[in-house]
């Protein structure tokens, strides 16, 4: 498993990530030799805001120094992996260099529109030789060569010699990976020509607003990891995933070839509501009203259908369909649909009840109810416009927890695992449900001031036994709650350390200067201040650590915070007088050992840190082998592994993993078929989670052990008192 996984990297996988925004319009349309006037106003209206102390929390001057930090970030934006642009290029642009500061300071965008034609034109030629290493005899895999995927440290390929050469290891690659799956030759060939093709289609069809915001973005990467200039339509996408709704049909859309096709039907939207879509489904024309002309949208940008689809509520919209079994060029149908506002529930809290089992030494089983976060957040617009009806992170989770009490259960998770963070204030509101009254961070800004921010209600939500659940993808308003929590002494926290972002962004809309009406010139999320934990301590850096640790998913090294060469350090402030409910410090020693105890037999968490450890070890290569017997070898361990994994899970009547039987296919997600993708992906959400169980486990022990040890649970718990009520 671990191993394809690692396989699955490619030259194509690596430059889909690089963040160029939009992709893909088949209109070709040429990038403007000039820049239009919005753009020269918005580079000056960015660098204005981004160096003034009155809106950026670290503002830096727009000098050599900088010129060079933007210069080397807008080419890593552009070929971050190294496989387009060769050190002739780069040794072309360097007059550029000096002079960066002032291109955004002016608005003079000449030099990045040159240097991103350039990379269209080194994208197409690098394709078409890729292209073209399909029809000759280069897949022999009995050697010892290898594919050297992590080109991040490598220096730029000397000549197009040089590039010739990686590319073709590349390719290879993804034959070999096609090969072990079975796929024939003529079918390999078909199928990586296509991604190809597809590749050099979606960089061709970029627009200058694309090399605008890569440019724009490369100067605010250099003031601060999160400070980012957003042009007006993924402002919206911004707002729009903040709100958890949108208005329009209700149907996840994905690009496939030239084709947008229907993903997924949202439950209770106008296309599923009408009964006349399935997951598969592809729209060839759109067509506004009763009466607009139908446009044919094939060919065109996955965002751009996006935004024809879309619409105010009560409006209606015209598609062109053509069924998923059917071929591309049947006759459509023709379906009105008539918009509506959508909620975006799977992206809600969520919960579920995890019991867990008595000792053998005897007892009662625990149930341990469990929240699941994805992220903190709010309608922003809704909470101004709609007299008190808005979507609410910490709303979500008070129904939950009423209903938890209703239960009468032993406690509560709140997994925040991967929970990115989002609204500031949901994260007030969240940690206000469990401790009564408070300080729950402090707010420092560019000028030194520091203002307080906490729950000012009286009473909570949950009163009893309480485990917050982190990794390190567990960033800024998560972070702000798991520290407070431990601040508070209020629950457990348990997993990995967490992200380490410890600053505050705002979204400053940039129409508000030349007092534009409508949105001409984008929005910028820009950070303003850095948060402090009520003990005074910052995020910033080193995270929340966990009571009790789990192993190690990804090192501090490959991602979090502590990655960014110019994130902020981590400091301390002076403390602000707030309670603590428990001191859990008296209680982990026996919980790490009943932990350790219990994970040794836990088959599902030996197989989850296992795999822990092997993916670790692969990602360490930062190669793969391209000798078939040996990958061969590797598929068939890592099959077989999964296929006894299984087998005992059966003979010890666990839970069966829904994806146990599924090997590199060595497709990328647009070439599968989507139908069939969409349902194991909701299939992977009822993997076993031997991370969660364990978690809610570790509650039951300490509510155990507090119950049935009076003396220990006047050391944890000294006051005793709510919120806090551990014992019973």
């Amino acid at each position: 498993m671990n191993l394809n996984r690692i396989a699955s990297v490619s030259l194509i996988a690596l430059v889909l990530a690089v963040p160029l925004g939009l992709m893909a319009r088949a209109d070709g349309i040429a990038l403007p030799g000039t820049p239009t006037a919005e753009q020269v106003t918005t580079s000056k209206l960015v660098y204005g805001l981004l160096s003034d102390s009155r809106y950026a929390y670290r503002p830096r001057p727009l000098d050599a120094t900088m010129s060079t930090e933007i210069f080397d970030k807008y080419l890593e934006s552009l070929d971050g992996a190294k496989l387009f642009f060769t050190a002739q290029d780069i040794a072309k642009f360097q007059p550029y260099k000096a002079g960066m500061g002032d291109a955004v300071r002016n608005g003079n965008l000449d030099p990045a529109y040159t240097i991103f034609a350039l990379y269209q034109q080194r994208v197409a030629d690098r394709i078409a030789s890729a292209r073209g290493l399909l029809k000759q005899d280069i897949f022999d895999f009995t050697g010892s060569d290898r594919w050297e995927y992590d080109r991040e440290d490598a220096p730029w390929a000397a000549d197009a010699a040089a590039l010739d050469a990686l590319w073709r290891q590349s390719v290879r690659n993804d034959w070999l990976r096609l090969k072990l799956a079975g796929k024939k030759p003529d079918e390999i060939r078909k199928t990586l020509d296509r991604r190809y093709l597809n590749l050099a289609n979606s960089v061709a069809a970029l627009k200058q607003e694309d090399a605008f915001q890569t440019f724009l973005n490369a100067y605010t990467a250099t003031v601060d990891p999160h400070t980012d200039y957003l042009n007006p339509r993924a402002a919206k996408l911004f707002n729009q995933s903040m709100s958890l709704s949108l208005e329009g049909i209700g149907a996840q859309l994905q690009k496939q070839d030239d084709v947008v096709v229907i993903r997924e039907l949202i439950a209770g939207g106008p296309a599923a509501l009408s009964g006349k879509f399935k997951p598969g489904d592809r729209i060839v024309g759109v067509g506004q009203g009763a009466s607009g002309a139908m446009e044919d949208v094939v060919g065109w940008r996955l965002d751009d259908v996006v935004e024809k689809i879309k619409g105010p509520k009560d409006t209606q919209v015209r598609l062109d369909v053509v069924p998923g079994e059917a071929t591309l060029d049947s006759k459509p149908v023709r379906i009105v649909l008539t918009r509506a506002r959508i909620k975006l529930e799977e992206q809600a809290a969520k919960s579920e009840v995890i019991t867990i089992p008595a000792p053998a030494e005897g007892g009662v089983d625990k149930r341990i109810g469990v929240i699941k976060l994805p992220a903190f957040y709010q309608d922003f617009e809704g909470r101004r416009t709609r007299n008190g009806e808005y979507t609410s992170a910490s709303r979500d989770v008070a129904r939950q927890l009423q209903q938890f009490r209703a239960d009468k259960l032993d406690g509560v998770v709140l997994d925040l695992r991967n929970n990115g963070g989002g609204s500031l204030n949901e994260a007030i509101e969240l940690t206000g449900l469990f401790i009564d009254k408070g300080p729950v961070v402090q707010v420092r800004e560019s000028g030194g001031r520091v203002s307080v921010e906490g729950d000012r209600t009286a009473g909570v939500s949950w009163d009893g036994p309480l485990a917050v659940l982190i990794n390190r993808g567990s960033a800024s308003a998560s972070e702000i709650f798991a520290g407070a929590i431990q601040d508070y002494g209020r629950g457990l926290v348990i997993g990995e350390t967490t992200f380490g972002k410890g600053t505050v962004q705002n979204i400053v809309p940039l129409d508000r200067w030349p007092a534009n009406e409508g949105d001409r010139y984008g929005h910028v999320k820009l950070t303003i201040a850095q948060f402090f934990l009520p003990g005074g301590s910052s995020t910033q850096n080193k995270g929340v650590v966990p009571d009790i640790a789990f192993p190690v998913t990804v090192d501090a090294s490959e991602f979090g915070e502590s990655t960014y060469d110019n994130a902020l350090e981590w400091r301390q402030i002076a403390a602000v007088p707030h309670q603590r409910y428990g001191d859990f410090a008296p209680l982990l020693p026996k919980l790490e050992a009943l932990h350790a105890a219990r994970v040794a037999t836990d088959k599902e968490f030996v197989w989850w840190s296992a795999d822990v450890a092997e993916f670790r070890a692969e990602r360490e290569k930062k190669y793969v082998s391209l000798n078939e017997a040996e990958r061969r070898a590797e598929r068939d361990r890592d099959d077989a592994k999964r296929k006894q994994r299984q087998e005992e899970r059966k003979t010890l009547g666990l839970a069966l993993d829904p994806l146990a039987d599924r090997a590199d296919d060595g497709l990328q997600a647009s070439e599968r078929n989507i139908a069939e993708d969409a349902a194991r992906e909701k299939a992977a959400e009822k993997r076993p989670d031997p991370q969660l169980r364990e978690s809610a486990a570790i509650l039951a022990d300490a509510v155990r052990l507090l119950n049935h040890d009076r003396q220990l649970s006047a050391q944890v718990l000294p006051e005793s008192k709510a919120p806090g009520r551990w014992t019973q």
